[in-house]
């Protein structure tokens, strides 16, 4: 099942996320969404078994070495990697995750179902996280041109139809 325009704005509607997928390689696109939502005021928390800190802010080793509780996990890794460190979300008690376009599979989506962690899957964060700026801009145009853009109405959240 595909997420709603609710589902994704309910998840940007947290203000702390867990980034795993980020990179010593500050080329890598875990990173640029890392900096992307630390711009525009997200509290992040790069998550890194090996790396003491990346983009200059200190790492995790998992979620349970975290401060505090996030409001969500934007995973930015292989398929498989997300299968294992979904075991880690549901035992951190974290219940939103979004898998960046290419961490998603099948049994990931499945085990977010079946333990009630609502996931985010197939799309990329940055055509949501407002201000939506550069070729992420483009890209919306064109899902909405073309009918791929997620349904339902986003005001849902705050209580308004």
């Amino acid at each position: 099942m595909k997420p709603t325009q609710v589902e994704i704005s309910e998840f940007l509607s947290q203000r702390s996320f867990a980034v795993v997928g980020v990179s010593r390689n500050t080329k890598k696109f875990g990173n640029a969404i890392y900096r992307t939502l630390k711009q525009q005021g997200y509290r992040l928390f790069p998550i890194h078994r090996e790396a003491d800190s990346i983009e200059g802010d200190r790492c995790y080793l998992g979620l349970k070495a975290l401060p505090e509780k996030v409001g969500g996990v934007v995973i930015c890794v292989p398929p498989v990697q997300t299968e294992i460190f979904l075991n880690e979300v549901l035992d951190a008690g974290v219940d939103r995750v979004w898998m960046q376009r290419g961490a998603e599979s099948y049994s990931a989506i499945r085990f977010c179902e079946k333990h009630g962690i609502t996931a985010v899957h197939g799309q990329c964060i940055l055509m949501f996280a407002e201000p939506v700026t550069s070729i992420h801009g483009f890209h919306r145009w064109m899902s909405k041109l073309f009918g791929t853009y997620p349904k339902g109405n986003a005001h849902q959240v705050h209580g308004r139809q």
